[in-house]
C-alpha cells in the first residue's frame, strides 16, 4: 500500500509571519523607479535591488526566518547548509546573529568572494566537487553526526516564506503608489524566491503575470511548466550565472510555481553580461550574473511589456571583482 503525503505549501499569512520575524534585522530594500528602462521599453519599470540586502542577496531573508524557528534546545548543535554562495552567506550571517555555529558545503569552483565572505561570517566551509559529489548527501552526513539542523537553499516552507517578503514589499510599495503590477520577473535556481514572491504578489494582485528568468540552457522551470511536472534541464558545462545552476525545480517550490507562474524567459551569458554593464552604467547598481538574468531577458526583448507596469527583481550582487571588471568593460 502506498502512503500519499501532501507537499507543504506557503501562504500569504506565512509570509506575513516571516516579515514580523525579519523586521528587526533585514533591510527593507527599496522599490526603485527605473526611468531609463521605462523610456527604452515604453513601460513603467521598477527594480527591486536585493543587492542592498544583508550579505548582498535575498537569501538572508529565508535563512534567518528558518534559523529563528529552531528551538533553543537544538541551537547548540548548529546548522548545516549546502550552497554555491548566496545561501551560504545568508545562513552564515543569520547563524552569526543568532549565535549558532554554521557549516556550509560549497562547490570548489564557487566564486572566491563568496567563499571568503562565508568564512568571514564565522562559518566552517567544506568544499566538494560539484561534478562528482552530492552536496546534499555530504551536508546530511555532517548533520547526522553532529545533530545539526539542515537548512535547505530553497525547498523548505520557512525559507520560501522568508524569500516571499521580497514580494510582500513589492506589493505594498506599488499599492502605496496607486499602481498594480502587470508583470513581475524573478530569477530562479531551485525556485524558492519566485515561489515566495509569487505567493505574496498574487495574494494582493491576482492578475499579475509572474515570470521566472533562467540562464539559457539551464531552463528547468520552463521545461517543467511546459510538462506540468518537474523536469531537469540538460545543460552541460557552466554558466556565468553560478547561483542559478540547480538541475531541477524543488518539489515544494514547483508545487507553488506550477500554479502561480505565467511563463518563463531565459538569457544567454553574453546577454547577462550586457545587463550587468547596463545596471552599472545606468542604474548605478552592482548586480551579479544570477541576479541580472531577468534584466537581461527584458533588455533582450524576451517580453512584450509596452504600456505595462513591470518589476524586475535584482536578486544579488555578489560577483568576483575580476569577472565584474571584464563584464562592465
Amino acid at each position: 500500500m502506498t502512503v500519499q503525503t501532501s507537499i507543504p505549501t506557503v501562504t500569504a499569512a506565512d509570509i506575513d509571519a516571516a516579515a514580523r520575524v525579519l523586521a528587526p534585522v533585514a533591510v527593507r530594500t527599496p522599490l526603485l523607479a527605473a526611468p531609463v528602462l521605462s523610456e527604452r521599453l515604453n513601460a513603467t519599470v521598477f527594480v527591486k535591488p536585493e543587492v542592498l540586502q544583508r550579505t548582498g542577496s535575498f537569501k538572508f531573508r529565508g535563512a534567518y526566518n528558518k534559523l529563528a524557528s529552531i528551538p533553543d534546545s537544538a541551537r547548540g548543535n548548529g546548522v548545516v547548509a549546502f550552497s554555491s554562495g548566496n545561501h551560504a552567506q545568508g545562513v552564515a550571517h543569520a547563524a552569526q546573529l543568532l549565535k549558532m555555529q554554521a557549516t556550509i558545503v560549497m562547490p570548489q569552483d564557487a566564486p572566491a568572494a563568496k567563499r571568503e565572505r562565508t568564512k568571514g561570517f564565522g562559518a566552517e566551509v567544506v568544499l566538494y566537487d560539484r561534478d562528482r559529489e552530492d552536496r546534499e548527501a555530504i551536508a546530511r552526513e555532517i548533520a547526522g553526526k553532529r545533530g545539526s539542523t539542515v537548512v535547505p537553499p530553497y525547498d523548505d516552507p520557512l525559507v520560501i516564506a522568508g524569500q516571499g517578503t521580497v514580494g510582500r514589499e513589492i506589493a505594498e510599495d506599488l499599492a502605496s503608489l496607486g499602481l498594480a503590477p502587470d508583470v513581475v520577473v524573478v530569477p530562479a535556481s531551485g525556485g524558492g524566491l519566485v515561489a515566495g514572491v509569487s505567493t505574496a504578489v498574487k495574494a494582493k494582485f491576482p492578475q499579475a503575470d509572474m515570470i521566472v528568468a533562467e540562464p539559457e540552457g539551464f531552463d528547468d522551470h520552463a521545461r517543467s511548466l511546459r510538462a506540468g511536472q518537474r523536469v531537469a534541464h540538460d545543460a552541460k558545462g557552466r554558466t556565468i550565472c553560478d547561483a542559478l545552476m540547480a538541475a531541477m525545480p524543488g518539489e515544494i517550490t514547483f508545487a507553488i510555481n506550477g500554479r502561480l507562474l505565467s511563463g518563463a524567459v531565459s538569457a544567454s551569458d553574453e546577454e547577462v553580461g550586457r545587463a550587468i554593464g547596463f545596471a552599472f552604467r545606468e542604474l548605478k547598481l552592482v548586480v551579479e550574473p544570477g541576479g541580472a538574468v531577468g534584466l537581461a531577458a527584458l533588455l533582450a526583448g524576451r517580453m512584450d511589456v509596452a504600456g505595462k507596469t513591470v518589476v524586475i527583481v535584482l536578486s544579488g550582487g555578489n560577483v568576483d571583482a575580476d569577472l565584474y571588471a571584464r563584464l562592465i568593460a
